[in-house]
């Protein structure tokens, strides 16, 4: 008797996952939304959003409902897990993609998954209100974020928009204004855009602001006014010295300005400060750019309070301290830096070697010293791994009697490098 062959059974191909929809939704509600966002929510089986979001959607969007869960971002992998292989739609503000929840979808989906259907900003209606080319007008977001961080985008003549958290952000911009020293600055609010009628617009200046507070979807448009007699902080480093709160352990201006040359910070780099003192050369890094992150290593915890404090006075409140004796308190910090500073401690056992070890090929490290054993072990260091090895000598004039002479500062030798792995030509020595 002949055994029958078996019928291969087809192998099922994986289902791939379906189109996550994004759609960007105005004050307007289902009234603004055009003919694909609405289809697209139509046809969900999944609606996630904030509870005001949702809430503006019509019976006939049948849909289960998912309100964000409070704190949202963590939140995210597991409500789109919970609900894989449904047709999800998520409510988002807006441009999704603009200081908005696009960004977390596309690094827990994939960009590839995502359908999005934007809706116009806050930010174009702010700027079509008020007539600002947006190419020439910074945003800044308190959405979710320390409002400190408007500070450093302070400039005489600046145009900003500042993203609302609330109703009570637009009194506490007023008032971070006048502690800065830019009381003369021009505010509006601007509530509701993009819902018709129920517009609103409240304008005044940051001195005088006392308007009860207001609708909590609303942003605030300032245009920069420096005070009489305000410090001046520019928009590169070299920050005067009196703009920090310090007990003399601080890098002065010219050798912070040389320092940060060499440190030459990009966006998204990371820093390690290490010997933090005043928190001066990592919140310079930090205000080059609002991507740049940077870490200050600071033994006594008096000090790491003050670089706190000097942090969020300068607009970079996102500056981490680790309170802690170096090399130990280097373990456990984020990284690998793209560069390390070393402003004090130079001779503890290790340290060196432990700010190196955790520099990838192509990291730079710059380190500063005034006495004669540091300088004579970045001597022993510039031997082995080449780089730069300068000397600054900074004097300034001072009053002698009736007249005028100068003073010399203690002179700083600065060792700055650039890990390879290739050998240094004429040293001999692979790094």
């Amino acid at each position: 008797m002949t055994t029958p062959t078996p019928t291969p059974i087809p192998r099922q191909a994986p289902q791939a996952e379906p189109p996550l929809t994004v759609v960007g939704v105005g004050a307007d509600g289902w009234a603004g939304l055009a003919g694909p966002a609405r289809e697209a929510l139509l046809a969900a089986e999944v609606v996630i959003g904030a509870p005001r979001q949702l809430g503006l959607l019509p019976p006939e969007v049948a849909a289960e409902r998912v309100q964000w869960p409070s704190p949202l971002r963590p939140a995210v992998p597991g409500l789109l897990a919970a609900h894989a292989g449904r047709a999800v739609a998520v409510l988002a503000s807006g441009d999704p993609f603009h200081h908005g929840i696009g960004r977390a979808l596309a690094e827990t989906a994939g960009a590839g998954r995502l359908r999005v259907l934007p809706h116009p900003s806050s930010v174009a209606y702010a700027c079509a209100r008020l007539g600002w080319p947006q190419e020439d007008t910074e945003v800044v977001s308190a959405v979710g974020r320390p409002l400190e961080r408007v500070a450093a985008a302070l400039h005489d003549g600046r145009r900003l928009l500042v993203l609302s958290a609330d109703a009570a952000t637009p009194a506490a911009v007023a008032a971070l204004l006048r502690e800065r020293g830019y009381g003369p600055s021009e505010l509006h609010v601007l509530e509701r855009l993009g819902d018709g009628g129920r517009e609103r617009r409240l304008s005044g200046t940051a001195q005088t602001w006392d308007e009860a507070q207001g609708d909590p979807l609303n942003l605030v448009a300032v245009v920069c006014r420096r005070a009489p007699g305000a410090q001046r902080l520019g928009a590169v480093p070299g920050l005067p010295d009196t703009a920090y709160e310090h007990d003399g352990q601080l890098t002065k201006r010219p050798v912070r300005a040389a320092t940060l040359a060499a440190l030459a910070p990009a966006p998204g780099e990371l820093l390690w400060d290490v010997g933090g003192g005043s928190g001066s050369i990592g919140i310079e890094w930090m205000r080059t750019h609002p991507a740049c992150r940077a870490v200050a290593v600071e033994r006594d915890p008096v000090r790491a309070e003050r670089i706190g404090r000097n942090a969020r006075a300068l607009g970079v409140p996102g500056l981490a301290v680790a309170t802690g004796a170096a090399p130990a308190a280097l373990a456990g910090l984020p990284g690998p830096p793209d560069a390390v500073f070393v402003g004090g401690g130079l001779t503890a056992p290790g340290l060196l070697d432990a700010c190196w070890d955790a520099l990838p090929e192509g990291g730079r490290l710059v380190a500063n010293t005034v006495t004669l054993e540091s300088e004579a072990l970045l001597a022993r260091w510039y031997g082995r791994h080449g780089g730069e090895l300068v000397r600054l000598a900074v004097a300034s004039a001072v009053p002698v009697g009736g007249f005028t002479g100068w003073r010399q500062a203690m002179p700083v030798t600065q060792w700055s490098v650039t890990k390879t792995s290739t050998t240094h030509p004429g040293k001999g020595v692979t790094s």
